[in-house]
């Protein structure tokens, strides 16, 4: 959905009240992280120095977190993704606390979520291939770090991946709420 502005403000969980100007300025933001303030002025009609405003507070407020650059992996040679399910052996803070701690120091592991269903954790992981991949799993199954069982997914394609969250969509349904 494309991003547009609107003035009307929208409930959120942090002191800063936002309203569709400052949701335009994180759409655009997402799109490019390099457009200069000038350009991004223009295209959320603001002049420059009341957007750069809105930008330093939405950066202040912790709404934008930081700027990354977005790096087609299939460039860079043959790679591996798989997502796995963990099921931990018990269920006390402790074990969550261990399992995610481990975890977040692989390096292939690029996402962590904690879920409700027949599983504990969707994992997402990256790596140079299967070999790699299996040498992660046996590492944190001899590390005893209290997984019950796991089950891989090996991604054959990804069709498509947006690298956006669809934040005019996510902020109207809150207005209509």
């Amino acid at each position: 959905m494309p991003c547009t502005p609107e003035e009307a403000p929208l409930p959120t969980n942090s002191r800063m009240k936002l309203d569709m100007i400052d949701v335009k300025i994180l759409c655009e933001l997402q799109k490019n992280g390099r457009i200069t303030n000038v350009e991004l002025a223009e295209l959320v009609n603001l002049s420059p120095s009341p957007c750069l405003t809105r930008m330093k507070k939405l950066q202040a407020a912790g709404y934008i977190t930081g700027y990354s650059a977005q790096i087609d992996v299939s460039k860079i040679g043959e790679t591996l993704t798989v997502f796995t399910e963990f099921t931990l052996k018990n269920h006390r803070h402790t074990d969550f606390s261990r399992f995610q701690a481990t975890v977040e120091k692989i390096d292939s592991c690029v996402e962590c979520h904690l879920v409700s269903g027949g599983y504990d954790y969707l994992v997402k992981f990256v790596t140079a291939g299967i070999v790699h991949y299996q040498t992660i799993m046996e590492k944190l199954i001899d590390d005893d770090i209290g997984i019950d069982k796991y089950f891989s997914f090996v991604v054959i394609k990804s069709p498509f991946i947006k690298a956006h969250l669809p934040l005019t969509s996510l902020f109207r349904d809150k207005l209509h709420a």
